[in-house]
């Protein structure tokens, strides 16, 4: 799995509306990349509304949030929708980019890890295996209290 110190790797991948997405656009700015098991179950939109519900706060603090998971497109576009969020969501369907991180879990599904990434592209912090509000609590300490 991608650690603390490492550089995060690129990748490009679609998101929810299966336009191509690549990480390396947001380098420059901080990033909160997270990978969620499955999109609409319950810890994912646990943790997918904790995020979005800060959004506001990232996006005052130039801090980039980015969802991952295996589902396709389509899961993506439905979730995003449901629950209004208002951030990318990456459909890693050949889970290329759960396998890049060190995150697919045994079932075929990435695990929820979240990655906090400085503007220069290194890992700062990892959430690994937290319940879901853990994640976007971390998240905060790292970016928004400085």
């Amino acid at each position: 799995m991608v650690g603390i110190g490492d550089a995060a790797p690129d990748f490009q991948a679609p998101n929810q509306d299966g336009t191509p997405f690549r990480l390396a656009s947001l380098k420059g700015s901080p990033v909160v990349l997270y990978f969620y098991p499955k999109a609409d179950t319950p810890g994912c939109t646990i943790e997918a509304k904790g995020f979005r519900d800060v959004y506001a706060e990232f996006q005052a603090k130039k801090v980039a949030v980015v969802g991952v998971s295996t589902d396709d497109c389509p899961a993506q576009k439905a979730f995003q929708g449901k629950y209004g969020l208002p951030f990318p969501l990456v459909a890693d369907h050949s889970k290329a980019v759960a396998t890049q991180y060190g995150v697919l879990g045994p079932h075929g599904n990435a695990r929820r890890v979240t990655f906090l990434i400085d503007p220069a592209g290194k890992v700062v912090d990892v959430v690994d295996g937290q319940p879901p509000d853990a994640h976007v609590a971390r998240a905060r300490a790292v970016f928004l209290t400085k």
